[in-house]
């Protein structure tokens, strides 16, 4: 039996019609789609060992690695790259005071980060498998959901002032044409813009003398990538270690929305019965790139633009991009080209991407309608956020707890406990639901009929 049954002729999708994970264009096609989902998950997936400090060409391997096995456990069932997750740059780069690793002692310390965030997002996999996944909506609802997404990317602010402020003008200029970019394209140009920004940016300093190319002459094509074991002997590392389980609520969050976003595309509902599996892919993903030196990775939303911009929700495709992640891996030189790319160049694109994240937080608020005219919603947000923003932090000797680990356990605390307090009192304080929709999306119908 055929892994993918051929869709139609094979060359087209009729209108109306989408290509479901099950089935495949012809392999010219697909290859060609394949090669847009590499161009997709390229510009989010190096940025991430850039700020970081880890090999990029490491980071690639266990990215397309991940991906590979993300088809095998989910059975083939569920179309998804598995790319680097912005979410561990913050943890990541608390190690070295908000920048990015410099020594393999620190890149050791923060892969055994890794390792505990992908075990946990194993863990809970199997239990949503079993389960289902009505508890994560109970523990994590929208209003702490959104906080906890959005108080990493705005967490990472410092950071991106610090790249931003040593090149200011290639910095505006990236940044500028990243939002140009994103407003002028439509479709799959739009959805890139991160991307396309960071090359008008190479570009500009490459034509002003503010890249070196000296180690990528000196880099071989073909090699092996530089790999790093996690520091399981490091009581340091361990000591690290709460600092990245935040950052299973987001991975959690990611999953689940990739599941439910691509059943909701392909009107195919049973998709969602996958949504264990997904966590238990991407868990096992994370924990392999976290023991031998790659980041951890998440299902990507560029990759769910190229699905939606093309009706092609083929596995087929992702497979390709996978095994083409892992040939670009094997060559030092292209490594070595993403490490000339200059400070401005990333404080300007981190601008943008920082802020975005925070965005879809704040974006899942939008989409339940999260009512903030309750005090336990306006304060869930506003003491984990400036937790975040102001870098809160505190500590034991070695153990230590920064300000993602102090602002999620702060939603999570201050929404729980408080709904339960204000629940007894009957204050009227805690969350009542979504508030009711007012008129229609874009106007109030009663003023078109006035017009």
């Amino acid at each position: 039996m055929p892994l993918w049954t051929l869709h139609g002729n094979g060359r087209t999708v009729e209108p109306g019609k989408v290509v479901h994970p099950s089935e495949r264009l012809s392999w010219g096609a697909t290859i060609a789609i394949g090669a847009q989902h590499v161009v997709a998950m390229f510009g989010a997936t190096f940025l991430v060992p850039i700020l970081t400090g880890f090999p990029v060409s490491t980071t690639l391997l266990f990215s397309g690695l991940g991906t590979l096995l993300f088809l095998v456990i989910t059975r083939n069932k569920l179309p998804s790259y598995l790319g680097s997750s912005f979410a561990f740059i913050a943890p990541i780069t608390a190690l070295n005071a908000g920048k990015a690793l410099e020594t393999p002692l620190q890149i050791t310390q923060a892969l055994l980060g890794i390792v505990a965030a992908g075990v946990l997002l194993a863990i809970v996999g199997f239990i949503v498998q079993k389960a289902g996944v009505r508890w994560i909506d109970k523990l994590m609802p929208p209003v702490v959901a959104g906080s906890i997404v959005a108080l990493i990317g705005f967490n990472l602010a410092p950071a991106a002032w610090n790249n931003f402020n040593q090149q200011p003008e290639l910095a505006t200029v990236t940044l500028v044409a990243v939002i140009l970019f994103s407003v002028l394209f439509r479709g799959f140009l739009g959805r890139i813009s991160i991307f396309l920004g960071v090359v008008v940016g190479y570009i500009v300093a490459a034509l002003t003398n503010q890249v070196s190319f000296d180690a990528v002459a000196k880099a071989a094509w073909i090699g092996l990538p530089q790999f790093h074991l996690a520091g399981i002997g490091d009581g340091l590392a361990w000591a690290a270690v709460p600092m990245f389980l935040p950052v299973v609520l987001v991975l959690i969050a990611e999953n689940v929305g990739h599941v439910r976003g691509v059943a909701t595309m392909t009107e195919d509902p049973s998709i969602n019965k996958h949504t264990g599996r997904a966590l238990i892919a991407d868990g096992v993903s994370t924990t392999l790139a976290g023991a031998f030196g790659g980041s951890g990775t998440t299902t990507y939303g560029e990759n769910i633009g190229v699905m939606a911009a093309t009706r092609v929700y083929s596995t087929a495709a992702y497979w390709v991009a996978g095994l083409v992640a892992i040939l670009l891996a094997f060559s030092p030189k292209i490594g070595a080209l993403f490490n000339t790319i200059p400070p401005g160049v990333l404080g300007g694109v981190t601008t943008a991407l920082y802020g975005l994240i925070g965005v879809i937080g704040i974006k899942i608020w939008v989409d339940n309608r999260v009512d903030f005219s309750r005090p336990v919603n306006q304060y869930t947000v506003a003491v984990s956020f400036v937790i975040a923003i102001a870098g809160f932090a505190m500590g034991w000797g070695n153990f230590q707890l920064g300000a993602i680990v102090i602002g999620t356990v702060a939603a999570l605390v201050i929404y729980h406990l408080g709904n339960f307090i204000a629940r007894v009192r009957k204050t009227g304080a805690d969350d009542g639901g979504p508030i009711p929709a007012v008129g229609q999306l874009g106007g109030d119908p009663l003023d078109a009929e006035a017009r």
